[in-house]
């Protein structure tokens, strides 16, 4: 059993989500995703959207063809990233939430873009697809993964999902080779306070995807480009080292808490950041 249901996850989304656009450092783009200052970044709305413009250079090698391509965003947040792709490119494109307060925003956002005819949010579960989703060409989930009850549900929906030949993109955390006591605290920390139910390694992270009909095609490691001890981040760590003396802690403040703890994680590197892709095999079942 995971240690978070669905209904857990939904909460939580539905608790915070709020709080992550109004105090969040990428309020004003929507992003509820981290900033990434990779290669070519210089300011903070590209760092924001640094993922996002990678999910656009896949979106852009996908084979011609005479319809839009349609692309899925698993745990699309409030449709930031959604509505950044179709504003840049001629697709048609679908975001799944399990919140229906982030599916409200979601959609007000897509309706504000005059994107409505080419994109919509759904309320559902990314890892049990609702039916009213067409096969995609390409899906990717930023910084949801880690709340699927099960790696595999995962895979398994997106080999139903994506056409053969499609890809898939996941940008998300997962383990480093850590075994110490600090370490495995550290780690358990940020799994009740992000409520996280699958933490791979990259290696496992391969092997699921092989066993579903997906090939590797590359891993990028982004662990370096993501901000760290920053002035916010020692103020929540302040708040992380009191949060027990705190009666409300254990839910009001559980962002901030795994927030700090993945901080440690990071830059401990008992975690990485890293954006995998795969592509689905041709002969496999749909």
């Amino acid at each position: 059993m995971p240690a978070f249901s669905t209904a857990d996850i939904r909460r939580y989304y539905d608790r915070h989500t709020r709080s992550f656009v109004r105090f969040g450092q990428g309020g004003r783009e929507g992003a509820i995703h981290r900033a990434v200052w990779g290669p070519g970044v210089t300011t903070r709305s590209e760092a924001f959207h640094y993922v996002d413009d990678r999910i656009a250079e896949l979106t852009r090698s996908l084979p011609a063809s005479s319809a839009p391509s349609h692309v899925v965003d698993l745990g699309c947040g409030i449709g930031a990233s959604l509505c950044y792709l179709a504003g840049r490119l001629p697709i048609r494109a679908t975001g799944i939430t399990l919140s229906p307060v982030q599916a409200r925003l979601a959609n007000q956002r897509i309706l504000d873009a005059r994107l409505s005819d080419r994109v919509t949010c759904v309320q559902g579960d990314y890892s049990a697809l609702p039916p009213s989703v067409e096969r995609a060409d390409l899906a990717y989930a930023i910084e949801s993964f880690v709340h699927a009850p099960a790696p595999h549900l995962v895979f398994d929906a997106c080999a139903r999902l994506i056409r053969s030949q499609g890809l898939l993109a996941i940008c998300d955390d997962f383990r480093r080779a850590a075994t110490s006591r600090a370490a495995e605290g550290a780690i358990d920390r940020f799994r009740r306070g992000w409520h996280i139910n699958t933490l791979l390694s990259p290696e496992e992270l391969r092997n699921v995807a092989h066993a579903a009909g997906f090939e590797h095609e590359w891993t990028l490691d982004l662990s370096h480009a993501l901000e760290m001890r920053r002035t916010r981040d020692r103020a929540i760590n302040l708040i992380a080292a009191v949060a027990d003396w705190i009666p409300f802690a254990a839910e009001r403040l559980d962002y901030l808490l795994g927030g700090a703890a993945l901080q440690e994680c990071l830059m401990n590197r008992w975690i990485g950041y890293d954006l995998a892709v795969f592509r689905k095999r041709d002969g496999d079942p749909p």
